[in-house]
């Protein structure tokens, strides 16, 4: 049986650019990730990674992903995966502005029945949306548990 889309709604208060800019740059996705080195090349086909040091100090990558399409400033798809991206499940961000805000929602679906990220996937992103949210809205961000 397929796993169910993990679906996520977050409301910013912050232009849409500037939340754009909260998924696709460095400087956030450092922020966010607590000081991971983002890499994007945003194209179609282009790759995406999050690396840093492991628990014992050596060099390793954290998650790999590859973009599957862009709309800046409005729609960003993805498939990702821990470690080296051996399992893959794909992401759709969705930007709508509002009146004073962007709603933002997050699906992230086409899971492999043994990716044993769903469930870890499941607690965070919540996390990171809340961190992003409150990076944007107030210049900080609090870190992870």
């Amino acid at each position: 049986m397929a796993k169910a889309p993990l679906i996520f709604t977050y409301y910013i208060a912050a232009p849409v650019e500037k939340v754009w800019d909260g998924f696709v740059s460095k400087e956030a996705n450092q922020k966010i990730f607590v000081g991971a080195d983002f890499e994007l090349d945003l194209k179609p086909g282009g790759a995406m990674t999050w690396s840093g040091l492991s628990k014992d100090g050596k060099p390793m990558r954290y998650v790999t992903g590859e973009v599957l399409r862009t709309e800046p400033p409005k729609l960003f798809e993805y498939k990702f995966g821990m470690g080296d991206g051996a399992v893959m499940s794909r992401v759709k961000v969705e930007l709508t502005p509002e009146t004073e805000a962007v709603k933002v929602v997050v699906t992230n679906d086409d899971w492999a029945e043994d990716d044993p990220a769903y469930a870890q996937n499941a607690d965070g992103w919540p996390r990171i949306l809340s961190r992003l949210k409150t990076l944007l809205e107030t210049g900080t961000t609090f870190r992870p548990h």
